[in-house]
């Protein structure tokens, strides 16, 4: 059970951990930052890590506190049930107190057992339309979360998901200014070439792109290339 007695020292480790989050820093190094407050703010942590789930199956584990999250994630994906799949792909939250007593998840509970891990905590972070994920933590010892500590996990998971979120939009703005740098390139090789202006140059991209299916970005690249061959 977490000691909420001291209200303002909660508040002061989360506020560094926004300023943290917030900072120009890789989503690899929040997420760990994550992972690791969880086992500061909830004693009963003796292991935390995070699991993305994609379309078709194919996932991530990642900032684990030690391999063990890396490999009941990789049990759960095999076995295709666990309670952080569960939290990725449907529940808010999913609380286990003991595995030992686990029937929800008859190939993974016991696994869980064989590990050493007694009980877990996953909470769902809202990531993307595209990709579920989840805040996991696990425990050597039965029974050791409660209701303060899924309130705590849930701001975490509230911080690693904004920290995803940001990454991805940070990469979305990158690569569209890179297509428009080399639509520029491109509408200024054509304008050169045959003597056109702007608006006429980019007309004979998109009708290319049309006539061919193929990408806006593709074709620019590809007038770009013969310019450089």
């Amino acid at each position: 059970m977490t000691d909420l007695s001291s209200a303002h020292g909660l508040a002061h480790r989360m506020a560094e951990l926004a300023r943290a989050s917030a900072a120009p820093r890789s989503v690899a190094n929040v997420l760990s930052d994550v992972t690791a407050t969880a086992r500061e703010l909830i004693p009963g942590t003796d292991t935390a890590g995070i699991l993305l789930v994609g379309r078709g199956g194919k996932y991530e584990s990642l900032a684990g506190t030690s391999e063990v999250p890396h490999q009941l994630d990789e049990l759960q994906m095999r076995f295709n049930e666990g309670p952080c799949v569960q939290a990725a792909v449907d529940d808010l939250l999913v609380r286990t107190d003991d595995f030992r007593k686990e029937d929800r998840w008859p190939s993974y509970a016991p696994a869980c057992v064989a590990v050493g891990v007694l009980s877990g905590l996953s909470v769902k972070l809202y990531t993307a339309e595209r990709t579920a994920g989840a805040l996991n933590l696990f425990s050597f010892t039965p029974n050791a979360f409660d209701t303060d500590d899924e309130t705590i996990a849930a701001i975490l998971a509230a911080h690693a998901a904004a920290a995803i979120l940001a990454s991805r939009h940070g990469e979305q703005l990158e690569s569209a200014l890179s297509t428009r740098d080399r639509i520029g390139q491109a509408k200024g090789i054509i304008m050169e070439r045959y003597g056109v202006d702007d608006v006429r140059a980019f007309e004979m991209l998109k009708q290319i792109s049309q006539d061919s299916n193929t990408r806006l970005a593709d074709v620019a690249q590809r007038v770009i290339d013969t310019r450089n061959s």
